[in-house]
């Protein structure tokens, strides 16, 4: 009398609404997907106040003379693989290291060039199971420096200062220090991202214009931050 029946118009207006929003979040969604794929690798890659993490294994560096008395005078130094730095490399040669209480660790590798100094670079923990105390310091600052013996297949030989606990510390060209407002010797601190974000100071700036930007990290430090090669770390200025 009076009354219709419904002819869905309205349903189909609902549906039609419906799919149009739905098109339109996953229109969304996938803008947000690809903007987050695109912006993942600056972020953990490089940029402006990022630097590429290296995380330095305890190892040996040795003079053409003590590398002869332990491997024998006719003996190539002999180049295995080359390093992220210019013209470094690691060598085919490993040695054993001996503590005080005679605990040693054997296969630390040697790294190439050959220098004008012995030195072995260990982590606290390495350090605590040799059973010896050495200093943090630069690379090729000895004076405090802890002893150990180093056995090699052709000798052996006692050094009482060449291990040391290598300070945090990032390569870069003077280039890079100008950049991020900083000079040879300046302490900086950087700051690693992650489940155990972590903030490091006291970080050594070491410049050199043969040398490509990277922070090294030691073995004991990475851990701490749950990290590995491959990453960045984030230059929060110096200290």
């Amino acid at each position: 009398m009076g009354s219709t029946a419904p002819c869905g118009c309205e349903k189909r207006s609902e549906a039609r609404s419906h799919d149009e929003l739905v098109d339109l979040i996953v229109r969304e969604v996938s803008l947000v997907l690809k903007a987050g794929a695109a912006g993942r690798k600056p972020a953990s890659g490089a940029g402006p106040r990022t630097i590429p993490l290296g995380v330095s294994n305890r190892h040996i560096h040795l003079t053409h003379a003590t590398f002869h008395l332990l491997f024998g005078a006719e003996a190539a130094f002999e180049n295995l693989r080359p390093l992220y730095q210019p013209g470094e490399f690691a060598s085919a040669h490993t040695l054993t290291i001996v503590g005080p209480k005679l605990r040693s660790i054997p296969g630390v590798r040697i790294l190439g060039p050959l220098r004008t100094y012995d030195q072995v670079e260990v982590s606290l923990t390495d350090a605590v199971f040799l059973g010896i105390d050495p200093p943090v310091a630069n690379s090729g600052t000895l004076g405090a420096a802890s002893p150990l013996t180093l056995v090699g297949p052709r000798g052996s030989v006692y050094l009482e200062r060449c291990a040391i606990i290598a300070s945090r510390h990032i390569h870069m060209t003077n280039a890079d220090a100008a950049r991020l407002g900083v000079s040879e010797g300046d302490l900086c601190r950087v700051r690693v991202a992650g489940v155990k974000s972590t903030v490091f100071e006291n970080v050594l700036v070491r410049t050199n214009d043969g040398w490509l930007l990277q922070i090294h990290l030691d073995t004991d430090d990475a851990n701490a931050a749950n990290v590995r090669d491959e990453t960045h770390v984030e230059f929060l200025g110096r200290m």
